[in-house]
C-alpha cells in the first residue's frame, strides 16, 4: 500500500471513546481501535450492558484489554468521539457530546445530508439540529480526503451508499454517462446490515434461505447517492470549456437481502454517451486516473478463475472496495459491479480511515488486513 510520507510518526496515542459500542459496528470499531498503535480506547458505552466486560458482547475481543462498558452519562473528555447511536439519537445528543471532544466521527445517518428538507423527504422526520449539518464532512475519503484533513466533524457514509457511489463516481466525474437516461442500481446485502437487534424478519426460520427485496424503492441511502454524485464534470481529457457543467444523475436504487452475514454487492446499470465511442480500455483509464492515489480501491477484471468480478465474501473484515465492470457489446450499457464489507468499508473501517486522515496518521494504519481465503 502507498503511504503518506507527511504523517506524524512522533505523535502520542490519541484518547478515543465509542458511544454505542455494543452493536456490530461498535464491536468492529473496538476491534480496530484496540489494536491501533496510535490510539488509546478510553471508554465504550452501552446502556444495557453497563459495567459488563466488552467480551461478554464481543467474544472475539476476549484477549484484548479488559474494558467494561460504561453509561453515556459517565463519559469523560477525550480527543475524539466515535458515535454509533441509532438514527435520531445523535442529533438529539450532539450538543452534549460536542462538549466532550474537539473531534467527532458519527456513524449514524443524522448528519450525512446537507439540508433539513432532505431529512424530511428521506427520513420523514424533522432534523433537530439543522444548523450543524454543514459542519460535518461527508465521510467517503476517496471523495473528500482534503476536507477531512482539516475537519472537526465527519459523518461516516451509509454502507449501500458507499458501495454504489464508489462504483459510479469516476464515470460521473468524467462526464461520460448519458444522464438523460436513468441509472439503475441494486445492492445484495448481508443480514448484519440490519444491526444486532432481533426481529421476526431476522428470526432464523424466516431469514435463512431468503432472497428478500426489503427496500425496492425509497431507500434512505439513495439521498446520499443523489447528493454526492451531483457533481460538475472534471475530465482532464476535455477541453477547459467542456468541464464544470453541473450534473444531476437520476438514480433508482433497490436493496435485496440474501443469505449472507457480511457484505454488499452492488450492480449498477448506466448508459454511456454514444457519441464518445468509449472502449473498455478507455473506461479503465477513467477509473485508474480517478483512484490512482486511493489505497483501499482495488480493480477486478480477471480473465480466468472464479473471482473474475468483485465478490464480497473475500472482503470480509477488510476495508477494501473492489470494483469491476463489463460493457454490453450490443449497446452503450455499462454494468458496474462494486463490493465491500458493510461493517468495514461501509462503517467501522471507513470511520477508522477517516480518523487516520483527520489525525494526520498514515491513512492505512490499522486497516491493512487483506482478508481470508478460503472463508
Amino acid at each position: 500500500m502507498e503511504t503518506n510520507n507527511n504523517q506524524n510518526n512522533t505523535q502520542e496515542p490519541i484518547k478515543v471513546s465509542i458511544v454505542g459500542a455494543s452493536g456490530y459496528t461498535g464491536g468492529e470499531l473496538l476491534r480496530l481501535l484496540l489494536m491501533h498503535p496510535k490510539v488509546e480506547v478510553m471508554q465504550a458505552t452501552s446502556e444495557r450492558n453497563a459495567k459488563k466486560l466488552i467480551k461478554t458482547v464481543h467474544p472475539n475481543l476476549r484477549h484484548l484489554r479488559p474494558i467494561k462498558f460504561t453509561s453515556i452519562n459517565d463519559l469523560v473528555a477525550c480527543d475524539l468521539l466515535f458515535l454509533c447511536l441509532p438514527h435520531k439519537t445523535t442529533m438529539e445528543k450532539i450538543s452534549q457530546l460536542k462538549q466532550l471532544a474537539p473531534k467527532i466521527i458519527d456513524l449514524s445517518g443524522d448528519f450525512r445530508l446537507k439540508t433539513k428538507e432532505d431529512y424530511q423527504k428521506w427520513y420523514e422526520h424533522e432534523h433537530t439540529n439543522p444548523e450543524l449539518l454543514n459542519q460535518f464532512v461527508y465521510g467517503i475519503p476517496e471523495l473528500h480526503k482534503e476536507d477531512m484533513k482539516n475537519a472537526n466533524y465527519i459523518s461516516s457514509a451509509g454502507c449501500n451508499a458507499t458501495c454504489t457511489i464508489l462504483g459510479l463516481y469516476p464515470l460521473i466525474k468524467a462526464g461520460v454517462i448519458d444522464l438523460k437516461l436513468p441509472i439503475i442500481a441494486e445492492s445484495k446485502c448481508g443480514s448484519s446490515e440490519g444491526g444486532n437487534k432481533f426481529s421476526l424478519a431476522s428470526h432464523h426460520p424466516e431469514r435463512t434461505g431468503c432472497v428478500r427485496s426489503y427496500k425496492p424503492t425509497r431507500h434512505r441511502h439513495t439521498a446520499e447517492m443523489l447528493q454526492e454524485l451531483s457533481i460538475p464534470i472534471d475530465n482532464p481529457n476535455n477541453a477547459p470549456e467542456d468541464n464544470g457543467a453541473e450534473q444531476k444523475p437520476n438514480i433508482h436504487f433497490s436493496a435485496t437481502s440474501i443469505q449472507m452475514i457480511r457484505g454488499i454487492l452492488t450492480t449498477s446499470h448506466v448508459f454511456l454517451k454514444p457519441e464518445l465511442n468509449l472502449t473498455e480500455l478507455d473506461i479503465w483509464k477513467i477509473y485508474r486516473s480517478t483512484y490512482k492515489d486511493q489505497p483501499f480501491i482495488r480493480f477486478v477484471n480477471d480473465r480466468s478463475g472464479i473471482y473474475r468480478m468483485p465478490e464480497p465474501k473475500i472482503l470480509t473484515a477488510t476495508n477494501f472496495c473492489d470494483i469491476g465492470f463489463q460493457k454490453d457489446p450490443q449497446s452503450n450499457r455499462l454494468v458496474v459491479i462494486s463490493a465491500i464489507d458493510n461493517l468495514m468499508k461501509g462503517a467501522a473501517g471507513q470511520a477508522g480511515q477517516g480518523m487516520n486522515i483527520m489525525m494526520n496518521f498514515e491513512e492505512t494504519l490499522g486497516l491493512e488486513f487483506p482478508g481470508l481465503h478460503p472463508i
